[in-house]
């Protein structure tokens, strides 16, 4: 019976060693979308645009260089989703996952080969 119980425990460990590594690998290609968005497909809002070409070159320069994720903003630990303040108007970032003909989720958001990454950046507003 001790045997079954270490088998069990093995078992949970290597699929929460299996999630843990698929979440850091998520984490890593959203982290390299918002240091770079040329490395998927970057949207923004009318709102957004409508800030002018200061405010946009400012908010994507702060989305590069966003770290403020926390559980209540990234209960996944994917740093999917950010929120800050720029010229007193909050803005949000979000990254979704497509299929590689942006017409479906990701089959496995956590496979570059399969997944088109898209960051849209709105006012909170926008929502």
């Amino acid at each position: 019976m001790k045997g079954n119980a270490m088998n069990v425990m093995s078992s949970v460990e290597a699929k929460e060693l299996v999630a843990t590594e698929t979440t850091d690998r998520i984490r890593e290609l959203n982290d390299q979308l918002r240091k770079n968005l040329n490395a998927g497909v970057a949207v923004m809002t009318p709102g957004v645009a409508a800030l002018g070409q200061e405010a946009v070159d400012r908010i994507v320069k702060t989305i590069a260089v966003f770290d403020d994720f926390c559980h209540d903003n990234d209960p996944h630990q994917e740093h999917d989703f950010g929120s800050f303040e720029v010229e007193g108007h909050t803005i949000f970032f979000k990254i979704d996952y497509y299929d590689s003909t942006l017409t479906f989720h990701s089959p496995d958001p956590s496979d570059a080969d399969v997944t088109k990454r898209v960051i849209t950046i709105m006012l909170a507003e926008e929502y």
